[in-house]
């Protein structure tokens, strides 16, 4: 058994299987989310977990070389996401639906804040 790190075997198992240049939208429980990505749906209750705790998570395991949030986050929850990414694109929420097609892993957690999204582009370690 896991002792530390994320121990859903879903999730843990979901970012394991990830390579440079998948995505992984991790969102609110209100994101539409589109057919064809791996989801792990981790929402319980509106608020549990929150997008900042599955983020941070996702974050210490994960290398990530881009992300993309929508614009509209300025205006509402830009500190969900300051500090984490150094070049964060920002683009329409609309668009953001539309690059989220694209992702390899959506991560649903129970964020009932508007516009907590995020579209991660993996890395690579070395």
């Amino acid at each position: 058994m896991k002792k530390a790190g994320i121990l859903n075997r879903h999730l843990a198992g979901a970012i394991a299987e990830l390579g440079h240049g998948d995505g992984v939208l991790v969102c609110d429980a209100g994101m539409p989310i589109p057919a064809g990505p791996r989801v792990v749906d981790l929402a319980f209750r509106a608020g549990v977990p929150s997008f900042a705790e599955v983020l941070d998570g996702v974050l210490a395991e994960l290398v990530v070389e881009g992300a993309t949030a929508a614009q509209e986050l300025r205006g509402t929850n830009r500190a969900l996401l300051e500090g984490h990414f150094e070049d964060l694109e920002l683009v329409p929420h609309e668009r953001l639906k539309e690059l989220s097609a694209g992702a390899r892993l959506v991560v649903r957690t129970g964020e009932a804040r508007p516009y907590a999204n995020v579209l991660l582009r993996c890395g690579v370690f070395f």
